[in-house]
C-alpha cells in the first residue's frame, strides 16, 4: 500500500507532508482547493507526464516523494529487477519525482535514475487512477473490446498473443506479394540496371582483400630498381668491405689481452662475438632478398589495370571490396525476385492461403473465448450495479465480425481481420424493464456511466493486484440512495487495497476510514494548499460544511454525528 507522500512546490502547495493507511480515504474541500493536485502528484510517481507549469510560482523545481509497503510477491517487484534496479523486497519501495522551472523532469526508485517509460512500467502496477474522463470512454465503442479483453486476464491474453503472431506473418506474406503485384515500368528499368550491374561485379570476379595484396605487389614492383640498388649496397658494405673482417680482428686482437684484464675486456668481446653473428645474419637476409627482387614490368602494368578497375567500380558499388560484394548478393536477390515473379507470386499465394486457415482458427477461437467472456462480464456487472441501485438495469454486449476494413477478406461474405481479431465488440444497456437493449454511449447518464465505472473496477479489482485505486469525484451526476450505493461499493472495494476518492457528497465521505480535508490559506500575500488528515471532531465539523453549505449549525453538526455513526454500523455490517 501507499504508507507516506510528501509534495513540495507543486502548483499551489507548498509543503505537505502525509501518511496514509489501508482502507478507504476521502480528500474533500471546497471547489477549487487543490484536491485534484494530490491527484495530481500520484500521477507523477506513476510516471504521468509532467511539465514545468507544475511548479510552484517562483520556485526553481517541485518535488514529489511516495512510499510504498509492498508483500515480497507482488509483481512490482519482478518488474524492478527486469529493469535492473537494485531493491530489497524487505524495504519500503521509494519513488521520487522532480521537475524542474525549465521544464526537465528527473525520476528516481529507490534513489535510482529511471526514465519516464521505465517509471511508467513500474507505476502501472501500483496506482490506477480514475477520473471522470476515464468513464468517457465507455462512450467510445473502440475501447469497449479492450475492456472485455482485460476480464479475460492471462488466459485470453495468451489466446491473443497466439493470433496476433499468426496475423503478423500473414501480413508480412500479404505486404510481399502486394509489393510484387504492384511492379512497375520503372520497376522492369530497375531489373535492367540490376542485371547491367550484376555482369559488371560478376565479370570483376573479386576476391576479399584483393586491393590490399596488389597495393603490396605493386609497391614493391614499382620500386625494384631502388630496392636492389639499396639492398645490394647494404649487402656490399656488410660482406665485400669487409665490416664483418673488421669485427673478426677487433675481436682476435682483444682476446690477446683479455687475460690481463678480463672483467673489462671479457664482455666487450662477448658483444663483439654478438655483433658479428647478428652482421652475419643480417647480411645473409640480405642477399637473399636481393635474388628474389622481381623486374617485372609488364606484371606491374597487370595490377595498375586490375587496380584501376577495383577503383572505378568502388565509385559505383562500395568503398571496399566487401561492400561491394554484399551488394553484389543484394541485387541479385531483388532480381531474381523480379525475373521470377510470377513462380514467387504464385509460391506466396500458397503461403498466404495456408496462413490465413491459421489465423483464422486463432480468430474464431479467440472470438469463442470472448462470447463466454461476455456472458460472464455482463452478469458479474448486473451483480454489482444491484448493490449501485441500478437492480433493474441489464446489460449486452453486441459482437458481431468486422466489416468493410483494410484487413484480409475471410469467409466471402466480408468478415475482416485487424490485429484485434474479427470481432466488433459494444456494451449494450437496458436501465428500463421492458426496453431493448442499446448501445450504452447513447443512453446512458453520467451518473450512470459512474456507477457502470465502478462496478467494472470493483469487478478488476479483484483481478488484478494494482495496491492504490483513486477515484476523482466517481460520484458526479449521482445523489441520494445511489451515492449510499456508491460509498458502500467504494468501501467494498477497499477492503482488497487502497482505495483514495475525491467527493463532494456527504455520503461517500462519511464512509471513509480515513479523512483529509484540503483548503486554501493566503499568508504574506501569497496563496497556499493545505492539507490536514482530520480527527472525529474535525470530521463531524467538515460533514457538516457539506451538508449545510456556508453555514455550519447545530442541525447540520448533529446530522454529521449521525450520519458517522451509521456509517460505522454499515461498515461493521
Amino acid at each position: 500500500m501507499l504508507v507516506a507522500m510528501s509534495i513540495r512546490n507543486l502548483a499551489v502547495i507548498e509543503y505537505v507532508q502525509l501518511q496514509f493507511h489501508q482502507g478507504f480515504h476521502v480528500l474533500t474541500g471546497e471547489t477549487g482547493a487543490g484536491k485534484s493536485i494530490i491527484i495530481d502528484a500520484l500521477g507523477l510517481t506513476a510516471g504521468g507526464r509532467g511539465s514545468a507549469d507544475f511548479v510552484r510560482y517562483g520556485c526553481e523545481r517541485a518535488e514529489v516523494e511516495a512510499s510504498f509497503d509492498l508483500p515480497s510477491d507482488h509483481p512490482t517487484w519482478g518488474i524492478i529487477e527486469k529493469l535492473g534496479i537494485h531493491a530489497s523486497r524487505e524495504e519500503m519501495l521509494i519513488i521520487r519525482r522532480e521537475l524542474t522551472a525549465q521544464g526537465k523532469s528527473y525520476a528516481r526508485i529507490n534513489g535510482q535514475m529511471v526514465n519516464l517509460s521505465m517509471l511508467r512500467e513500474v507505476g502501472d502496477q501500483l496506482i490506477n487512477i480514475h477520473g471522470q474522463h476515464e468513464h468517457q470512454s465507455l462512450l467510445k465503442v473502440e475501447k469497449h473490446i479492450e475492456w472485455l479483453d482485460a476480464y479475460g486476464g492471462e488466459s485470453l491474453a495468451q489466446i491473443k498473443s497466439r493470433y496476433r503472431e499468426q496475423y503478423r506473418a500473414y501480413r508480412t506474406l500479404h505486404r510481399e506479394a502486394e509489393q510484387l503485384r504492384q511492379t512497375s515500368q520503372e520497376t522492369y528499368r530497375m531489373l535492367d540496371l540490376y542485371r547491367f550491374q550484376i555482369e559488371e561485379l560478376s565479370a570483376a570476379k573479386l576476391k576479399l582483400g584483393e586491393d590490399e595484396t596488389l597495393a603490396d605487389e605493386k609497391g614493391k614492383l614499382a620500386n625494384a630498381e631502388k630496392l636492389m640498388d639499396s639492398v645490394n649496397r647494404a649487402y656490399e658494405h656488410l660482406y665485400g668491405q669487409g665490416a664483418m673482417d673488421a669485427v673478426t680482428l677487433a675481436v682476435d686482437k682483444l682476446e690477446q689481452i683479455v687475460h690481463v684484464d678480463p672483467e673489462k675486456f671479457q664482455p666487450i668481446v662477448e658483444h663483439l662475438q654478438n655483433a658479428f653473428y647478428q652482421l652475419e645474419d643480417a647480411s645473409f637476409q640480405l642477399r637473399d632478398y636481393r635474388e628474389q627482387i622481381e623486374f617485372n614490368p609488364a606484371r606491374l602494368e597487370q595490377i595498375e589495370e586490375r587496380l584501376d578497375l577495383l577503383t572505378s567500380l568502388k565509385r559505383k558499388y562500395g568503398s571496399t571490396v566487401e561492400d561491394m560484394t554484399q551488394y553484389l548478393e543484394k541485387i541479385t536477390d531483388e532480381a531474381d525476385k523480379l525475373e521470377n515473379k510470377d513462380e514467387r507470386l504464385e509460391k506466396l499465394d500458397a503461403e498466404l492461403a495456408k496462413q490465413l486457415v491459421l489465423v483464422v482458427k486463432e480468430a474464431k477461437l479467440l472470438s469463442e473465448q470472448r462470447r463466454l467472456l461476455a456472458d460472464q462480464l455482463t452478469k458479474r456487472i448486473e451483480a454489482e450495479l444491484k448493490h449501485l441501485h441500478m437492480e433493474r438495469t441489464r446489460m449486452g454486449v453486441r459482437m458481431e465480425r468486422l466489416q468493410d476494413n483494410n484487413g484480409p477478406e475471410v469467409d466471402g461474405i466480408g468478415t475482416r481481420l485487424t490485429q484485434h481479431g474479427w470481432d466488433d465488440v459494444e456494451f449494450l444497456i437496458t436501465p428500463n424493464p421492458g426496453e431493448p437493449l442499446r448501445p450504452l454511449h447513447k443512453i446512458a447518464s453520467g451518473g450512470e456511466l459512474s456507477r457502470i465505472m465502478l462496478a467494472l473496477k470493483a469487478i478488476f479489482s479483484e483481478l488484478d493486484r494494482i495496491p492504490v485505486l483513486i477515484f476523482d469525484e466517481v460520484d458526479t451526476g449521482v445523489s441520494g440512495r445511489a451515492a449510499q450505493a456508491i460509498a458502500e461499493k467504494l468501501v467494498e472495494v477497499a477492503a482488497n487495497g487502497q482505495v483514495f476518492a475525491i467527493t463532494h457528497l456527504p455520503q461517500v465521505a462519511c464512509m471513509a476510514d480515513h479523512q483529509y480535508y484540503i483548503e486554501k490559506q493566503v499568508e504574506n500575500e501569497r496563496t497556499a494548499t493545505r492539507v490536514t488528515a482530520l480527527n472525529e471532531e474535525g470530521r463531524i465539523q467538515e460533514l457538516a460544511r457539506m451538508l449545510g453549505g456556508v453555514e455550519v449549525t447545530e442541525k447540520t453538526i448533529h446530522h454529521a454525528q449521525e450520519m458517522l455513526k451509521l456509517a460505522e454500523r454499515q461498515k461493521g455490517a
